[in-house]
């Protein structure tokens, strides 16, 4: 039978973004969509035909001419590629650094303020409880070295950062609140905004970690009001592995210094060196161009697309997926939250995560398992070890959601 589709809280947000994007033609243009229904897009998504061709035509363009020719030619399609992100995301192209990931960049940018002295010995630094394992490393690694207080903020029961919570923790002895966009866990979406307004009150700096909302959801730097904000190319912006965007605040910029420098990164001047005045400071010499080339063409195609149809699309799908599933004996589905995002997080009675993966595996259905070691703080406060995470893009169909219903069984 077909999943049952239920209006999402937004007035049927999937039925809005059906009539405004062509699923057939996206479908097409995704070569992947022919040969498995794939709902891991917060894993890594499915690339379009486009994307694929800039990115393979680049390494042929390098085995033909020259890697370092290569890159004199794609010049015009790197910039590109920042401006894009930068229109994706509210902000100025020179305070866009393409990275090789989300983690690459929040650590440069992380040790960059520390070294700068923005972490003072016994400063607090503030987490939500949402936090990735990686992001939560840096932190941790930095405070072992600064001597920092690092506090997690209480989430609400439904999941959500407490911003009452946040309020009583926030004073003149916090130096860093870093907070989770939508966690890797599970789909709820975090106040991102009101918490942004809270630390420019207060002028605290604030790491936004977009990795799953970037390409799903809008995301506006100067709406949010975070200083620092990181995302990955290879899931909703479905761009190759081993991209990454790192937006810094132009007023931020000159005090960072972020470690790895090299001849791309600054200028040798005497017997010493000066940053690039941009966001490039961050990036490296060293790096798959041919990878920055297919994450603008990437980016290029979801702007013309329209984030906010895309949007309503992944979040229509998912929604309808959620209901669907809980109509389901023995299927309970954890996201929590009043605002959800593409990410469908759930366990199925008697039957542990691994072995769902595994049976939709073996009926072409490609789905993931996060398990505690990637969101401890808020996995383990739930008490969960592992759950299904299914992550439908705007160009699954009803189709792909009825072969992962039927691996979880009747309803």
């Amino acid at each position: 039978a077909p999943a049952s589709r239920a209006p999402t809280g937004s007035g049927g947000a999937g039925t809005v973004a059906a009539m405004t994007l062509d699923v057939a033609a996206l479908r097409a243009a995704t070569p992947g969509a022919a040969h498995v229904a794939h709902l891991n897009n917060a894993g890594s998504a499915l690339p379009s035909q486009a994307t694929l061709d800039a990115t393979i035509g680049h390494l042929r363009l390098e085995a033909t001419i020259g890697g370092y020719e290569a890159a004199d030619a794609a010049d015009d399609a790197l910039r590109a590629t920042r401006t894009n992100a930068a229109r994706l995301l509210g902000a100025d192209p020179s305070e866009i650094a393409v990275t090789t990931s989300d983690t690459a960049g929040f650590a440069k940018a992380l040790w960059g303020y520390a070294f700068a002295g923005g972490l003072p010995t016994g400063s607090r630094v503030l987490v939500d409880r949402l936090a990735y394992n990686s992001h939560y490393f840096a932190v941790h690694q930095a405070a072992r070295r600064y001597d920092l207080q690092v506090e997690v903020i209480p989430s609400l029961p439904d999941g959500t950062l407490d911003l009452g919570a946040f309020d009583r923790l926030l004073d003149e002895r916090v130096f860093l609140v870093s907070a989770t966009h939508v966690g890797t866990h599970r789909g709820l979406v975090n106040p991102v905004a009101e918490v942004g307004a809270r630390c420019q009150a207060a002028h605290v700096h604030y790491f936004l970690d977009a990795c799953q909302s970037v390409g799903q959801l809008p995301v506006d730097v100067d709406a949010i009001g975070c200083t620092v904000l990181t995302a990955t190319g290879r899931k909703w912006l479905r761009g190759p592995r081993g991209t990454g965007l790192l937006y810094v605040r132009s007023g931020l910029l000159n005090q960072l210094d972020p470690p790895g420098i090299d001849s791309h990164s600054a200028t040798w001047q005497g017997d010493g060196y000066v940053l690039n005045p941009d966001a490039s400071r961050f990036e490296e010499f060293e790096t798959s161009i041919a990878g920055q080339v297919g994450l603008g063409v990437a980016i290029g195609e979801l702007l013309e697309l329209g984030v906010d149809a895309v949007s309503q699309r992944i979040t229509g799908l998912a929604e309808g997926l959620r209901h669907a599933l809980a109509e389901r004996p023995g299927v309970q589905v954890l996201d929590g939250g009043t605002q959800r995002s593409g990410i469908v997080t759930f366990t199925v009675a008697d039957r542990s995560p691994d072995e769902v993966k595994q049976a939709a595996t073996a009926a072409g259905v490609n789905v993931s398992v996060s398990t505690a070691a990637g969101a401890l703080l808020d996995m383990e406060a739930e008490g969960r070890v592992a759950v299904v995470r299914a992550s439908p893009h705007a160009y699954n169909d009803d189709s792909d959601l009825d072969r992962l219903l039927a691996v979880v069984g009747a309803n």
